[in-house]
């Protein structure tokens, strides 16, 4: 007994779909059966310190605007219009824009794709074919198809990938975390900029002085040549007193040519960093700067974490780093692509509108990597090398901004203690040379009294010697003291309580640094023996789930077991564990700037 066409419908559909659901069942259980490869955990850093040196502070000089630190107005002049000018800015300025872009391209990447598009052509086909054959009849207007056949279309159509996984909102995620690194490294460039044209100010100030100096000299030794031309004459010298006298001022002249020279090369090298051609310099008078009486204010070193723009970007790398992980991850789970379309279809164009002439279609793809996952592996295990790259980046950048503070300060203090006492010794070499040149000069009944002209060449020497060794030990303590303020942070408020430099002589950003949280940890994720943040997948290895907004709030993997300088170390992972980005900072300033008073999500920082 056959079976009616009802029934066979029926048992069609029945068989198509269990097709679809045996094909479903094995495209979700491959992943189950895939073994993620382990990650790597970095080594410890090292733990801040609690001070520097011992040498703490409650005020911090990096909040202390730039008018107010320098105090020169002159000098804030040339650092407004190296902020409003200069070219590496300008090009950091574009970064920025840059990873904005890539921001936009990444959150486009999760949205649904919709293209129109219209065809034309024709075709002839074999009389022997089916479609060839029915060629022959008539078309429902009644008309034969023409030969060859032409064929119009207009349609829409749609293409959309699901982001079950979050590979795509993962990321977009790590897109602006990139994009917050952007603005902190051209803000770091900004602390930079400030501190390299105040150190070339002073030092264009000390060559000013030290021309002055050797001027004087001089002077002083032509007097002298003078002195020793008369006594020749008057049969009292010889020539050598006189030719040596000579050769000394040769030797100085000389070297204010080369002081002249330099004194272009600084002032050229300020029109560079001020963008402009070059031009004289105005500048205050060497002995009108009164930099070195600045009381200087190291805060904690934990502020450090805050004020040092390179550490912040060094941060957000980070945190993308670990998003990168998740992007990976989720390649090895299964995409689903939708693609739909509408349109109207015809051989001629005059039905194309006809309603006979519409034409839809829509499709689901759901496909799993099957053989090419020793790919897929490399990809994530890259992904968590460049994870560590970024760990000991951030360490390293840590280290070095304590260092650099260390060492300013040291040598503020240093040098501070060789110009009071070079000081001492210009003034004992300015009365000898007084002493030498009146000696010297004496008339014949005082001749056992006189000296020879050779003191006075040493004294001298001796008094322009130290005369330069203070102008350059006092140079080096002005930029150890502008080193003070730029390694602590400083540089980025024209005025104290002002708003940032950055944002008076930079474009208006696209995105606010302080509006873009770091990856945060959910209060179920952490661990209530030890109190450190640890994100643990599930057990078999299951995908994370899907995240139901579209706001960063996904925590990328890590593979740290250190986190910023000054926190414990996290537990070392076990199998695939996936590690924290940082572990929590047990300092209280820390804690105070960033630990939410509600206690409902524990963030990064």
């Amino acid at each position: 007994m056959g079976l009616g066409s009802g029934e066979m419908s029926e048992a069609a559909g029945r068989s198509a779909n269990a097709v679809v659901r045996f094909v479903l069942g094995c495209l979700l259980l491959l992943p189950a059966g895939c073994q993620f490869p382990a990650l790597r955990s970095a080594d410890q850093g090292p733990v801040l310190p609690e001070s520097y040196r011992g040498r703490t502070s409650g005020e911090n000089s990096a909040d202390v605007g730039i008018e107010e630190f320098f105090g020169d107005p002159v000098l804030t002049e040339l650092i407004r219009q190296g902020l409003a000018s200069n070219q590496e800015l300008k090009i950091r300025n574009q970064e920025i824009q840059i990873a904005w872009n890539e921001i936009l391209a990444r959150r486009g990447a999760y949205l649904p794709f919709v293209s129109l598009g219209a065809r034309g052509g024709f075709e002839r086909t074999s009389r022997f074919t089916p479609l060839g054959a029915a060629e022959d009849l008539p078309h429902p207007k009644g008309e034969h198809f023409p030969d060859p056949l032409p064929n119009v279309l207009l349609s829409a159509d749609l293409f959309w990938r699901i982001d079950i996984w979050r590979e795509l909102r993962n990321a977009r995620d790590a897109a602006i975390q990139r994009y917050v690194a952007a603005v902190e490294d051209r803000n770091y460039f900004v602390t930079r900029l400030v501190a390299e044209i105040a150190e070339s100010y002073y030092e264009l100030a000390a060559l000013d002085k030290r021309l002055e100096y050797v001027n004087k000299t001089i002077e002083v030794q032509q007097q002298s040549l003078e002195v020793a031309q008369a006594q020749k004459a008057a049969a009292r010298g010889t020539e050598l007193g006189v030719q040596r006298f000579l050769a000394e001022v040769r030797k100085n002249e000389s070297q204010r040519q080369i002081i002249q020279q330099r004194i272009i090369e600084v002032e050229n090298r300020i029109n560079l960093l001020v963008g402009r051609y070059p031009q004289p310099v105005e500048r205050t008078g060497w002995d009108f700067i009164n930099l070195d009486a600045r009381a200087l204010h190291v805060g904690l070193p934990a502020q450090l974490l805050q004020n040092r723009r390179d550490i912040r970007a060094a941060e957000r790398e980070l945190a993308a780093s670990g998003l990168d992980i998740q992007v990976a991850r989720a390649r090895f789970f299964p995409t689903l692509d939708i693609t739909a379309g509408i349109g109207f279809e015809a051989f001629n164009p005059r039905y194309l509108f006809d309603p006979g002439a519409f034409i839809a279609n829509a499709a689901g793809q759901l496909v799993a990597p099957l053989i090419n996952r020793k790919a897929l592996q490399a990809d994530y295990m890259t992904a968590n090398a460049r994870q560590l790259q970024a760990v000991y980046d951030y360490q390293r950048t840590v280290l070095t901004a304590f260092i650099e503070v260390v060492n300013a300060l040291t040598k503020v203090e240093n040098f501070r203690r060789s110009v009071e006492i070079k000081q001492q010794q210009v003034a004992a070499l300015d009365t000898s040379i007084e002493v030498a040149r009146e000696l010297f000069q004496r008339p014949i009944p005082e001749e056992f009294a006189r000296v020879e002209y050779v003191d006075v060449l040493l004294a001298t020497r001796d008094l322009l010697e130290a005369q330069i060794d203070l102008i350059e030990t006092k140079q080096q303590q002005l930029a150890a003291i502008v080193n003070v303020y730029q390694a602590l942070g400083g540089g980025y408020l024209m005025s104290t309580g002002g708003p940032h430099s950055f944002d008076l002589y930079c474009p208006p950003l696209e995105l606010a640094p302080q509006s873009v949280d770091l990856p945060p940890l959910a209060p179920s994720e952490l661990s209530d023996q030890s109190g450190k943040a640890t994100l643990t997948p599930p057990a078999n290895e299951q995908p994370p789930p899907a995240a139901q907004g579209t706001e960063p709030n996904d925590r990328g993997a890590a593979a740290t077991d250190q986190g910023p300088a000054g926190a414990q170390p996290a537990t070392p992972p076990a199998g695939n564990e996936v590690l924290p980005l940082f572990a929590p900072v047990e300092d209280e300033f820390r804690a105070a700037l960033h630990d939410p008073p509600d206690g409902s999500v524990v963030p990064l920082f």
